[in-house]
C-alpha cells in the first residue's frame, strides 16, 4: 500500500493561514492533495494538520 502524508501546520508566521488561503480559486493545500489523488501512485492520501480548519479543507479535497 502506497500511502502520500502532506504535511500541513496551522501556525505560518509569513504568511498566516497560508494553507487555506485562496490561490485560482482553491485553497493552497488542495494543490498538493489533487495532485497526489490524480498521480494514481497513492492509495491513500493523508493531511497531517493541528489546525482543524486545514483538516476540513483536507476532506473537502479527498484526503483523509
Amino acid at each position: 500500500m502506497n500511502i502520500a502524508i502532506i504535511p500541513a501546520r496551522g501556525g505560518s508566521k509569513r504568511i498566516p493561514k497560508k494553507n487555506i488561503r485562496d490561490f485560482n480559486g482553491k485553497p493552497v493545500i488542495a494543490y498538493s492533495i489533487e495532485a497526489a489523488i490524480e498521480s494514481n501512485l497513492f492509495d491513500r492520501v493523508i493531511v497531517s494538520t493541528d489546525d482543524p480548519n486545514i483538516a476540513n479543507i483536507a476532506k473537502e479535497y479527498g484526503a483523509e
